[in-house]
């Protein structure tokens, strides 16, 4: 589970205490199919195995070994599902085990935590509070209850879960972290004034930002919530927050490199104290970041630089359109960066590949979407969200057009040398 604290990764190892995956000695069918079962948890099978042991629970549900053996194997298998970011159906399994022992806290905490994933935040709150009244607090039912509302906006109240979290797990290195930049943010966070709209809160400096700028920003990002999610056929439910900096404390908050002039990190933060009305470029930025929020929530956070920074750019265009130069400078050279170097990040770029990185990023997605259309790239998407790699979920995204990773790349390049007279990479 990426970017979670490290505190998380012992909950599979405590889930086993105190109920073995040992079958009795006894040769009756029940414990016949239990043994199975077992067997096949240790094969990794966990769907047959599951198949047994429901088998050997429904011959003798008195015993408590069958039926600590069936919740434990349920709460694996929702284990997996998580890693797959398939967090409803997660939460499906969880509940399985629940049904069998209602009282164990482990298994509220892990419904809970799916529910947070999947951005259900009324179901996660009660599960992990069902948690905490049967088994006491914990790092990661905090950390958890933080998260939802650092989600929602309340900051003061996910400040306060994470303190505790990180109290009771000071060794935890991502937790202490989080902390740090929490306190940046709470710094500059707590005399700002705020407003909302129907899909977004909005924070901001009054005394740098007036209040009708904020307000327009709301309008535009209502736009955005429309016409992103006709494209990308996806309307996120939860409100989504929205912070206007000065560019000093843009940069104190996010330490963004210089060249950022936007983030998405599950805010959208934009540098904007000292304007007086909306630019096409502000709009063309808030378009932009607001695509990330939704590319988010497509692809639970699996998806590749290059193509979350594409399809950003491809609506942020919309506003305000600036000449390709670096992409143009590649046509002539055939310097075109591979698309591999650009999955997990552009920080590591000079200035001047950044803005390769962005018109490239654009450029290819741009031709995605005009050759293979919108419906296939939120194939790509959906497929990035259930947890497979980028080639994978390009393979079967594109699986009717015969075309794979490689395939794209190579489609485009040839399509730029037709149509612009630029040259293959060698």
């Amino acid at each position: 589970m990426r970017n979670l604290p490290a505190c998380i990764l012992v909950i599979l190892c405590l889930l086993c205490a105190g109920k073995p995956l040992l079958s009795p000695a006894a040769a009756a069918d029940p414990f016949l199919y239990n043994k199975y079962g077992v067997d096949l948890i240790e094969r990794g099978e966990l769907e047959k195995a599951i198949e047994q042991l429901e088998k050997a629970y429904s011959l003798y549900s008195s015993d408590p070994i069958l039926k600590g053996n069936l919740a434990t194997a349920y709460a694996l298998q929702g284990q997996r599902l998580l890693d797959r970011k398939s967090y409803a159906d997660a939460a499906g399994q969880f509940e399985k085990a629940l049904v069998l022992f209602p009282d164990e806290p482990r298994y509220h905490l892990l419904r809970g935590i799916a529910f947070t994933l999947a951005k259900n935040f009324p179901l996660a709150r009660h599960e992990l509070q069902q948690a905490r009244n049967l088994g006491g607090e914990t790092a990661e039912g905090l950390y958890f209850l933080g998260r939802i509302h650092y989600e929602e906006g309340e900051t003061d109240e996910a400040l306060q879960n994470w303190e505790k979290a990180a109290a009771l797990a000071p060794s935890d290195p991502s937790l202490a972290k989080l902390l740090e930049r929490m306190r940046r943010e709470q710094a500059v966070e707590t005399r700002m004034e705020r407003g909302h709209s129907s899909r977004f809160i909005v924070s901001y400096d009054a005394g740098e930002v007036k209040t009708g700028i904020a307000l327009d920003v709301l309008d535009v990002l209502e736009t955005a919530y429309n016409s992103v999610g006709t494209d990308l056929g996806y309307f996120p439910e939860a409100r989504v927050p929205v912070i206007l900096y000065t560019k000093r404390d843009y940069r104190e908050v996010t330490r963004s490199p210089n060249w950022s002039g936007g983030l998405y990190d599950g805010k959208i933060r934009i540098p904007i104290g000292g304007l007086v009305e909306i630019t096409p470029d502000l709009r063309a930025t808030l378009r932009h970041e607001y695509t990330h929020a939704v590319v988010r929530d497509l692809s639970r956070g699996n998806c590749p630089v290059w193509l979350n920074e594409g399809l950003a750019e491809l609506q942020g265009r919309q506003e305000s359109n600036p000449p390709l130069t670096e992409l143009w400078r590649a046509i002539r050279t055939g310097g075109y960066l591979p698309l591999r170097k650009l999955e997990n990040g552009f920080t590591s770029l000079g200035s001047s590949e950044v803005r390769l990185a962005y018109e490239e990023s654009y450029a290819v997605v741009n031709f995605m979407v005009s050759s293979y259309g919108w419906h296939r790239v939120r194939g790509i998407l959906t497929y990035l969200g259930e947890g497979l790699s980028v080639g994978e979920a390009i393979s079967r995204g594109l699986a009717d057009l015969g075309l794979d990773y490689d395939g794209v790349f190579g489609e485009w390049l040839e399509y730029m040398k037709r149509e612009y007279g630029g040259e293959k990479q060698g």
